[in-house]
């Protein structure tokens, strides 16, 4: 299951950006999750709450917003979202198509707190 590596990677960026921003917890993480990323939500969601427990992000709120796929149709030059994993146009049932959006997995918001020492 590689959502615990993409976790564990994760959990290291937020601590890192933490470190450099000198707080000592993390209070959100929002995260991008596109359908064709390759990622199960709901394991992905899993193995957060159970790696966050060990470091500064233990009382993280984890949200995920799972990007439809964006897609752009060479043959009749369409622009179609498909909330599943399609890469087939809408309009015109041609299979050659261009992903403008959907492949990616990205930290999109940290939220930290600093210590009140500091």
């Amino acid at each position: 299951m590689h959502e615990y590596s993409i976790v564990g990677a994760l959990i290291e960026q937020c601590e890192q950006h933490a470190r450099d921003n000198n707080a000592d917890k993390v209070t959100r993480v929002a995260i991008k999750v596109g359908i064709l990323s390759g990622v199960e939500p709901a394991l992905l969601e899993t193995a957060f709450q159970t790696f966050k427990l060990e470091g500064i992000c233990h009382d993280a709120e984890f949200e995920m917003n799972v990007q439809p796929l964006v897609l752009s149709c060479l043959e009749c030059g369409q622009e179609t979202t498909h909330n599943e994993r399609s890469i087939i146009c809408q309009h015109c049932g041609s299979n050659h198509t261009q992903v403008l959006d959907g492949e990616d997995l990205m930290l999109m918001q940290l939220e930290v707190e600093q210590s009140k020492d500091a």
